[in-house]
């Protein structure tokens, strides 16, 4: 039974502790911590890993800065008279030993107390301590049947001399789960019966050595007590002059040289065979040894073997061929990132180009010259830092240029240092604080097959929800249009010398749709239409039958536009390239309520892929936005591939009437619907009476009888 009540198992306030304090304590309390450690590790990791793991938790117990007392310090208790420098690292090395002693889990995180410390670290021998006699080997074996927290109960109280308050109090501080628990362990050992030949005259057990001397632990024989030590008085060990219930430790055991007063385990606690300071060396499995050595001689020929031949050109093994190592000197890559080799077109050669695109763009920009910008940007670019803001569209590859990349500026643009360079392939855009390379931003876009149109501006900033266009030199006005509002006429856009355009708003990152701004150009062939999508090139935007789509500048596709344009947030930062919307049905609505107006807008992406389908309807009203009737990614509908198209909508007529109205695209000659509603007609258009909330398929059929879904 213990006698503790519940105020005894708070821990025992100790005050702040210095590093000082803790490394003076434990240089001169040295040996005895590390037979603390010694003792409260599993027996199971072998006497050399316990002697090596004992000096490491010891070491590893100082502080790295002042440990600082409790808030409200509690009154000091009787047994609370000992060197807090001590208290705190025995507590560091109690809970150090106890966590190493648990077992490792798959799932768990390992501490570093449970792997073999790395330092101390002996090589080529074993190191254990002094053997003992019969009685410590009893000892050594009842240990090993205790748990971790167990030993140390057993410990703190038969070496440190504590009584059971303290003794729970310690284990508490130093993270047992139950204190009380691992105290009625060490009783239980206490009172275990004795082991075969641990009687009288009983024999060591096979195998054991007999130290010189006859069966004592000390240097004489005799108990190897200590008087005190820096425990306190309490439930006294051996040579206590007040033994408590708990003060013996084993039963006392016979020495081998003949009848005399047996040990106890306070003693043997003290015994040479626990003290990991007096330390007895032999070498390793030498035969294992030479082994393991030829074996990692012959390792290391072959790796390098195998090293040689992977770097040998021509068809080798390697993988690269006669490709160079990484980040080599080679030619081709230090001139990718030269900005001397920068090309730079001339000023006066687009006009004489049969061709017009980003590779007869000029060099334009104040900072042109900057070798030092250019040298940053085409190293972003080649190896961005993971402060670097980076993005890129869809299917855009990021890594470096192949070779010596056109730079088309370089210059200061609210308040930036910005550089777009191209390559062919991609256009890049590298933007820095005027005041140093701190936020860098760094953005790609697809290009490859731009056209004139495709050419014609690229972002060149984006600051407070506007944005700046760079044009091209063959652009000869700039204007900005409204979609929402077809009936206003286009408002003039300044340009500088160079071509960079006055800031507009964008509606690329705005929240709402109340005005959707496009740029609109003109140049040597008339009026084109670009919309600002979020991305560095700005998307075309047609109007038309896919087979002879044309630039969205006319009235009739201003207004088609002006009821369409919100839907455009669907194919934001998709690597758009080109809108194009067109009419495909006109449907005159049921009850008398005007005709409707069925588009279908197809999004094509600058890679070829992911293209965006939306059918829309309008109802009569000019001022209701298009309802989104279908979408699709990836499908040929409404393409030139595949100019068909077909959906479907449930519409409410005037009177409160429900219907669900199709239409398909003109080829379509007969249309059905099934399901929660049924109904068939003769031609492209369809209009059934149905109930609110219900759903139909959809299915139409073409002039030589094959059946077409709608768009999904």
């Amino acid at each position: 039974m213990l006698n503790v009540s519940t105020k005894d198992l708070v821990p025992s306030p100790v005050g702040p502790v210095d590093v000082e304090q803790a490394e003076a304590a434990l240089v001169e309390r040295y040996p005895r911590l590390v037979r603390i450690a010694y003792l409260v590790l599993p027996p199971s990791l072998g006497r050399n890993r316990r002697v090596l793991t004992a000096h490491a938790l010891v070491q590893r117990s100082l502080p790295r800065r002042r440990v600082a007392g409790p808030s409200v310090p509690e009154p000091r208790l009787a047994e609370d008279a000992v060197d807090p420098g001590y208290a705190y690292v025995r507590s560091e090395v109690l809970r150090q030993a106890l966590v190493a002693g648990l077992p490792l889990r798959r799932l768990a995180l390992p501490s570093r107390a449970q792997f073999p410390p790395l330092l101390p670290h002996v090589w080529g021998l074993r190191l254990f301590p002094r053997v003992g006699g019969a009685d410590e080997l009893a000892l050594d074996q009842r240990l090993s049947r205790l748990s971790g927290p167990g030993r140390a109960a057993y410990v703190l109280r038969g070496l440190e001399r504590q009584g059971d308050a303290e003794v729970l109090r310690v284990l508490a501080a130093a993270g047992v789960a139950d204190p009380a628990a691992a105290l009625a362990e060490a009783d239980a050992l206490d009172d275990a019966p004795e082991l075969p030949g641990e009687g009288p005259g009983g024999a060591l057990p096979p195998g054991a050595a007999l130290p010189p001397g006859g069966g004592g632990a000390g240097p004489e024989g005799g108990a190897a007590s200590e008087p005190g030590g820096p425990g306190r008085s309490g439930a006294g060990g051996a040579g206590g002059d007040r033994p408590g219930p708990h003060a013996s430790g084993l039963p006392d055991l016979p020495g081998h040289g003949g009848p005399g007063p047996r040990r106890s385990g306070a003693a043997l606690l003290e015994s040479d065979e626990f003290d990991p300071c007096a330390l007895q060396a032999r070498p390793t499995d030498l035969l294992r040894r030479r082994q393991h050595a030829r074996a990692g001689i012959v390792a290391v020929a072959a790796l390098l073997v195998c090293g040689a031949l992977l770097g040998l050109p021509g068809d080798g093994w390697g993988r690269n061929g006669a490709a160079a190592p990484s980040y080599a000197r080679n030619p081709a890559a230090e001139a990718a990132l030269d900005p001397g080799a920068l090309k730079r077109v001339d000023p006066a050669v687009w006009p004489a180009s049969t061709r017009q695109d980003f590779s007869v763009w000029p060099a334009r920009g104040a900072l042109t010259g900057d070798r030092a910008l250019l040298r940053r940007a085409l190293a972003v670019w080649a190896r961005p830092g993971a402060s670097v803001r980076a993005s890129a569209t869809p299917g855009t590859p990021v890594g470096p240029p192949m070779g010596p990349p056109q730079l088309l500026f370089a210059g200061e643009v609210d308040g930036a240092r910005v550089v777009i360079l191209h390559d062919g392939l991609r256009a890049v855009r590298y933007a820095e604080p005027v005041g140093g390379t701190a936020g860098a931003a760094l953005d790609f876009a697809r290009t490859d097959g731009a056209d004139a149109v495709g050419s014609a501006a690229l972002v060149l900033s984006r600051a407070a929800g506007n944005v700046r266009y760079l044009t091209a030199p063959w652009v000869r006005e700039t204007s900005v249009r409204d979609l929402l509002a077809p009936g206003e006429d286009a408002r003039p856009l300044g340009r500088d010398a160079v071509g960079v355009t006055e800031p507009m708003t964008s509606p690329a990152l705005a929240k709402g749709c109340t005005r959707w701004n496009t740029l609109q150009v003109r140049d040597g062939s008339g009026l084109r239409m670009l919309a600002d999508l979020g991305e560095l090139a700005p998307a075309r935007l047609l109007w038309g039958p896919p087979a002879a789509p044309a630039d969205a500048t006319g009235p009739e596709a201003h207004a088609a536009w002006a009821r369409t344009a919100c839907q455009l947030s669907a194919v934001r930062a998709h690597g758009v390239r080109s809108v194009n919307a067109w009419r495909f049905a006109r449907q005159p609505l049921p009850e008398g309520a005007g005709s409707g107006t069925w588009l279908c807008t197809r999004a094509e992406t600058w890679r070829g892929t992911g293209s965006r389908v939306l059918a829309q309807f309008l109802v009569p009203s000019p001022s209701v936005p298009a309802a989104l009737a279908a979408r699709s990614e990836g499908s040929p509908a409404c393409g030139v591939r595949d100019p068909r198209v077909l959906a479907g909508v449930l519409w409410q007529a005037p009177g409160g009437g429900w219907y669900v109205l199709a239409a398909g695209s003109p080829d379509v000659t007969a249309l059905e619907t099934s399901g929660g509603v049924k109904g068939r007609s003769d031609g492209p258009l369809l209009a059934v009476k149905a109930a609110a909330g219900a759903r139909a398929d959809l299915a139409g059929t073409l002039p030589d009888g094959t059946r077409v879904r709608a768009l999904r």
